[in-house]
């Protein structure tokens, strides 16, 4: 094992705050913080109290970090990524990757030019229920699959206070969000769709940007369908997959969310990533003639494993899981929901990058 990678932190945010600084805290010997990007306050120090806080990318990329990690809101994802790069800095990026495949190109063009990493901070792969369902596919417990359906609902009526995501910006709103999260798990099983037909709309009469999507993919055989609300009081199951032999039902939220938003490190918490017995899915297939109906074990969720691999990439040469065409195809296809949503139409899914999802 190297030394630890000298890292700066662009953002202490809800996203900076929990989801990247306690995997950032709770791996030492992999990252070193030396650098926080705060604009006014200095919150990190309770975390990384060596860490210098600044209080501009410019001053950030002034600091002997690395790798930055962006996770200040969309709309400074092309600029402050473009300048970490040319100053020589590998980069992890929160997602969505950009706001747009233009912007998306010309970040994955110049990580090349100066032969540096730029990774999408995808973290949803590193779930439990993604994680089960990767497993029950990759057995083939369920033959050929025919109907996918993600779920990514929430129950919030009324408007977020100082939310930059309600607010109408370039990038805001849940299809960019929350989209991008089940967009890119779809993507990795099941590879480019065909065609996309999407309903993205404002469902709450407060709403000033996107509260609501169900989008459908099209691969010929296979029907994925996307969903998410802030209405949805009552939660259904959050995936209903079903195969040509069987079928596999999943309720609950992984739990790692709850955990890192009531301020808790991995390290805190007994058992991390685990999920309880009575949250395990359903699986009713046939295996060699044989029927099966039994809770399926939800293997362990850790938001940690994107910055393990990261690292073996970053000092070992391993290859890069999280790649930034992976963040690229999300994007376009937030582009094309947009547009068949607009038009009010079935739209094809062109534009996509054949790039490989690490199986």
């Amino acid at each position: 094992m190297g030394n630890p990678i000298k890292t700066g932190l662009v953002g202490f945010g809800a996203a900076g705050k929990f989801m990247h600084a306690p995997f950032l805290k709770t791996l030492p010997q992999y990252y070193n913080i030396v650098s926080v990007l705060e604009r006014h306050a200095s919150e990190s120090k309770h975390l990384f109290p060596d860490a210098q806080i600044v209080r501009s990318i410019d001053e950030m990329l002034d600091t002997d970090a690395d790798l930055v990690i962006i996770t200040t809101p969309n709309d400074t994802h092309l600029p402050y990524t473009k300048k970490a790069l040319l100053a020589g800095k590998n980069v992890v990026l929160e997602k969505p990757f950009t706001i747009n495949t233009t912007d998306a190109q010309e970040l994955i063009d110049l990580s090349k030019a100066q032969n540096k990493i730029l990774s999408v901070y995808h973290n949803r792969r590193y779930v439990t229920d993604f994680l089960t369902i990767k497993e029950i596919l990759g057995q083939n417990l369920l033959g050929p699959v025919h109907d996918y359906e993600a779920h990514y609902d929430r129950y919030r009526p009324e408007a977020k206070p100082n939310a930059w995501r309600e607010e109408p910006l370039p990038g805001s709103g849940i299809w960019y969000d929350l989209g991008a999260h089940i967009i890119d798990q779809a993507l990795y099983l099941f590879g480019l769709p065909k065609t996309i037909t999407a309903s993205i709309k404002n469902q709450r009469s407060h709403a000033r940007v996107t509260d609501y999507f169900d989008v459908r993919l099209d691969y010929d055989y296979l029907s994925v369908t996307l969903k998410s609300g802030m209405l949805v009081r009552e939660q259904g199951p959050r995936y209903i997959i079903h195969g040509n032999n069987g079928s596999f039902i999943k309720y609950g939220e992984d739990p790692q969310e709850v955990y890192l938003r009531a301020g808790k490190l991995p390290t805190e918490v007994p058992g991390w990533g685990e999920e309880s017995e009575e949250f395990y899915g359903l699986l009713h297939t046939e295996v060699n003639g044989e029927e099966i109906k039994k809770k399926y074990p939800t293997l362990k969720g850790d938001y940690g494993y994107y910055y393990q691999n990261l690292y073996n990439t970053i000092v070992n040469g391993a290859e890069l899981r999280e790649k930034p065409e992976h963040g690229y195809n999300t994007i376009r296809i937030v582009e094309l929901g947009l547009e068949s949503s607009e038009k009010k139409c079935t739209v094809a899914c062109t534009g996509l990058k054949d790039v490989k999802y690490p199986w």
